[in-house]
């Protein structure tokens, strides 16, 4: 697995990112040992947790696994949802994001996390507050980087016009949904971020397991996953997407989970965000990080798994200039 860049910023980050929402349940201590270890077999280095995932359990078994190797590794949690009861216990506000990062860290066993993540944006804190928190944690040495996770193009555009208003640490990365079968961020959301220097963290590069090709059109998806209820309300769109990805899979003589993380790293700044219940789940995605796809096979995924873009993104062009190189 190669090394990247985290968007603009100098931290260096494997390609590929291992989230640990399984960490916990269903995933006991020692399969989550099986995981990392697989993973780090593979070179990776990136580490996507976040407070919510069982409720911290996620958070303190890897905090121990890694024990030993955390100048070694990047640790990247979230937060913002509920952690207890009270009405304080959530939100992107300063007083919970403080106790929040102040739990992280000690269940990760560390003093300090290289990306710490707004799970989502908050619409009852002011963003002014949220961002104004963040770059004092910086400045404190208890996170090294800004992220955000789940925002729209307008929620960025508003982020990094405060930080470079007031001198805030800019916001290094985002955390969105982004696959084959889900593309919608590209109409506003990526190109805002790129636009910003964001890193792009890819949560469900695989569509809820959709995309490792063991659904078929023509079968019910009960009992064939966490998800599949997901799966049966998808679309002609999504079959057509799968069966193109299971055809270029064969062709290219690897499992089409493969297939699906290549196309995602064809653009240099997103990193998938992996995840597994066994070991050896990992194994077809981790090999999409060497998959070599080729142009023509890549051109036709993105042809037929290319969103509805409607109004005004289908809005006819000026005519009579040339576009710019």
């Amino acid at each position: 697995m190669e090394q990247t860049y985290l968007g603009r910023t100098g931290l260096v980050v494997s390609e590929l990112s291992l989230g640990t929402m399984t960490f916990g349940e269903p995933c006991d201590e020692a399969t989550s040992r099986a995981i990392i270890e697989r993973y780090r077999e593979a070179g990776g280095t990136f580490f996507d947790p976040a407070d919510i995932y069982n409720q911290g359990r996620s958070e303190e078994i890897l905090g121990r696994i890694l024990a030993s190797e955390r100048d070694e590794v990047v640790l990247a949690t979230k937060a913002y949802g509920p952690m207890g009861e009270g009405p304080n216990d959530r939100s992107g506000s300063r007083r919970h994001l403080r106790q929040a990062v102040e739990a992280s860290l000690r269940r990760l066993g560390t003093d300090y996390l290289d990306l710490y993540q707004l799970h989502r944006f908050d619409p009852t804190t002011p963003l002014e507050e949220t961002l104004s928190t963040l770059d004092d944690l910086v400045h404190e040495g208890k996170i090294l980087y800004v992220g955000v996770s789940n925002f729209v193009g307008w929620q960025l555009e508003r982020a990094a016009r405060l930080t470079e208003r007031h001198g805030w640490e800019p916001v290094a990365s985002l955390q969105p949904q982004y696959n084959l079968v889900e593309r919608q961020i590209e109409l506003e959301t990526l190109p805002a971020a790129r636009a910003n220097g964001m890193g792009i963290l890819a949560w469900s590069p695989l569509a809820a397991g959709f995309l490792t090709g063991k659904y078929r059109r023509d079968e019910d998806a009960a009992g064939k996953g966490r998800f599949a209820q997901f799966v049966d309300n998808l679309g002609d769109r999504a079959w057509d997407t799968r069966d193109a990805l299971v055809e270029i899979a064969a062709e290219h003589g690897v499992e089409p989970a493969s297939v699906a993380i290549a196309w995602l790293r064809r653009d240099a700044d997103v990193i998938p965000i992996i995840g597994a219940t066994r070991p050896e789940q990992l194994d077809a995605v981790l090999e999409g990080a060497t998959t070599s796809l080729s142009d023509e096979a890549a051109q036709r995924l993105t042809e037929v798994s290319e969103p509805r873009r409607g109004y005004p993104f289908d809005f006819p062009p000026v005519r009579g200039r040339p576009p710019r190189p």
